[in-house]
């Protein structure tokens, strides 16, 4: 391979190491300056070397991102992610700016998933994925993915153009060159027995058992109210969401209804449903939830208390949301 080629192979990579060496820059410019924190509490928050700290802050000094006050862009995002983490107990929290209040994230925060797990994924990670626009919008932006295996935590869903569970996984397992592995059945069946008698004797038992060994979980929230998405037909009956509504449903993990609490909320259909179960999603050592809009912000609030995110990813709009309540 000649040197340019090389040179064009690595690009990817660079730029993706170099966002991610900004961003940690910016925040601990941030913590240091703003928070007025000190430089070993610093490294004890985001697991980095002291010495790595005062290199980055002599970084920021000279890039002369910091002055006597902080512009938006280093003193917004980050005094967000902060408050999330702090809020909600995260280990790290990524907010992506959006245009305008009334703006579409989907593809704001897809792009910045697509980031992250760039830099997240090892050639030995093993990962359950669900499905969604946000997720899909993710792919556009995975630079040079790496895995080992990609399970899909829900069975398919009939009727739709891009937006199946199986179609995800799928193609995020192309990009990570990883083994996939699917949910051979309907992501709704007719009855707990009929799940029960799939799980037993169709071998999607196997499927779910992967799921007790994962290193990560990629997931993002559903509303109550149906999806208006062209070219997406709802599985799930109108008179089906008012009820689960009136069961107290703010949101859905993988069509699993919870209430506001974070509580699976008390309706047939959530003994319905071919996924993971949620309790097995929250053992997974790193669970990152991706998701945001106005809409969602009850929704993520519930979600927050049940999976317990290890890492979110969101907008600024619904951070800020999520932060005012």
């Amino acid at each position: 391979m000649s040197a340019p080629d090389r040179l064009a192979e690595l690009a990817p990579e660079t730029e993706v190491r170099r966002r991610r060496s900004a961003r940690l820059r910016l925040r601990v410019a941030w913590m240091y300056y703003a928070e007025d924190m000190t430089q070993g509490a610093i490294a004890e928050k985001l697991g980095i070397g002291r010495v790595t700290v005062t290199r980055l802050l002599a970084d920021a000094r000279a890039l002369h991102e910091v002055s006597i006050r902080l512009s938006r862009e280093i003193s917004d995002l980050p005094r967000l992610e902060v408050g999330l983490e702090r809020r909600f107990g995260l280990r790290e929290a990524i907010v992506a700016p959006v245009s305008a209040i009334d703006a579409d994230p989907t593809v704001a925060i897809g792009a910045a998933t697509g980031a992250f797990l760039s830099g997240f994924m090892q050639a030995d990670t093993r990962i359950g994925v669900g499905w969604g626009r946000t997720l899909h919008s993710s792919l556009d932006f995975v630079d040079d993915g790496q895995a080992d295996t990609v399970v899909s935590l829900l069975g398919g869903v009939s009727a739709v153009e891009h937006y199946n569970p199986a179609e995800f996984a799928w193609a995020f397992s192309r990009l990570c060159k990883a083994r996939c592995y699917l949910i051979a059945a309907p992501a709704i069946v007719d009855d707990a027995d009929t799940k029960r008698r799939l799980v037993e004797r169709c071998g999607i038992g196997e499927s779910l058992a992967m799921t007790e060994s994962l290193d990560a979980v990629l997931l993002s929230i559903g509303g109550v109210a149906g999806d208006a998405v062209a070219g997406r037909r709802d599985p799930i009956t109108a008179a089906t969401r008012a009820e689960l509504a009136s069961a107290g449903a703010v949101g859905n993990v993988l069509y699993n209804f919870f209430d506001a609490e974070g509580r699976l909320v008390r309706h047939p259909l959530n003994d319905r449903i071919m996924s993971a179960p949620i309790p097995t999603l929250c053992r997974a050592p790193e669970r990152i939830l991706a998701s945001g809009g106005p809409g969602k912000v009850p929704a993520l609030r519930g979600a927050m208390a049940l999976i317990r995110p290890s890492v979110l990813i969101t907008d600024e709009m619904t951070a800020e949301a999520l932060l005012s309540r």
